[in-house]
C-alpha cells in the first residue's frame, strides 16, 4: 500500500509588514553605523541576496538621497563542495562594476546558517580586491554554525533543527515578502 504523499506544513513566521520592518530597521543602522555612506557598497550572494541589497539601497536612497553602488556575487566555484555540486561544469553569475578596494563591503544573504556560503563569499570578495572591511546582513540567522562566522545584521533570529527548512520569500522572485519554516 502507498503512502499518502503528503507535504510538511509550512509555517509563516514573518509577515510582509515586517519583512519591511527589517528592511527599515538595517537602513537606520546602517546609516548611524557608516555615517555619509559614501565608502559603502552592497553586495548581495546569489539567489535572494541581491534583491535584499537593492531594497535596501533603494531605502537608503529615498531617505538619504545616498546611491549605493550594488553587486551581485555567485559563490558557486567558490564552495567546498564544488565537485560535488557541478561536476565537470561551471557558473559565475558575478557582476560587480565598481571597485571595492578600500570600501565598506555589507554582504547580503536571505538565511545565515553553517557559515559556509559566507566563507565562500569573502574569499570571493578577497580574489577582487581589498575592502576595508566587510559585514553581513541576513535576513534569518537560523543557528547551526560549522565555522565561526556572524552577520552584523540579522533581520530576525531562530533556531531550527538539522533537516528543517526556512524559506524567504520575496516579492521580486515569489510574488510576496513573507518568511516560512517547515
Amino acid at each position: 500500500m502507498a503512502k499518502p504523499n503528503h507535504k510538511p506544513k509550512k509555517k509563516r513566521i514573518l509577515n510582509a509588514a515586517q519583512v519591511k520592518a527589517i528592511f527599515e530597521r538595517f537602513a537606520r543602522e546602517m546609516a548611524k553605523q557608516y555615517g555619509n555612506l559614501d565608502q559603502v557598497v552592497f553586495i548581495g550572494i546569489r539567489t535572494r541576496g541581491p534583491y535584499v541589497a537593492k531594497r535596501l539601497a533603494e531605502i537608503i536612497k529615498k531617505r538619504h538621497g545616498k546611491e549605493i553602488p550594488i553587486g551581485e556575487m555567485d559563490i558557486t566555484l567558490y564552495r567546498d563542495d564544488l565537485n560535488a555540486l557541478l561536476p565537470g561544469g561551471t557558473i559565475d553569475h558575478t557582476r560587480i562594476p565598481f571597485d571595492i578596494g578600500n570600501k565598506i563591503v555589507v554582504l547580503f544573504d536571505d538565511v545565515l546558517h553553517t557559515g559556509r556560503t559566507v566563507r565562500a563569499a569573502v574569499d570571493h570578495l578577497i580574489d577582487l580586491g581589498r575592502p576595508r572591511m566587510i559585514h553581513l546582513a541576513v535576513m534569518i540567522d537560523r543557528g547551526g554554525r560549522e565555522l565561526p562566522i556572524a552577520a552584523n545584521y540579522v533581520g530576525k533570529k531562530i533556531n531550527l533543527k538539522t533537516g528543517s527548512n526556512v524559506e524567504v520569500r520575496l516579492r521580486e522572485v515569489d510574488k510576496a515578502d513573507e518568511v516560512l519554516v517547515e
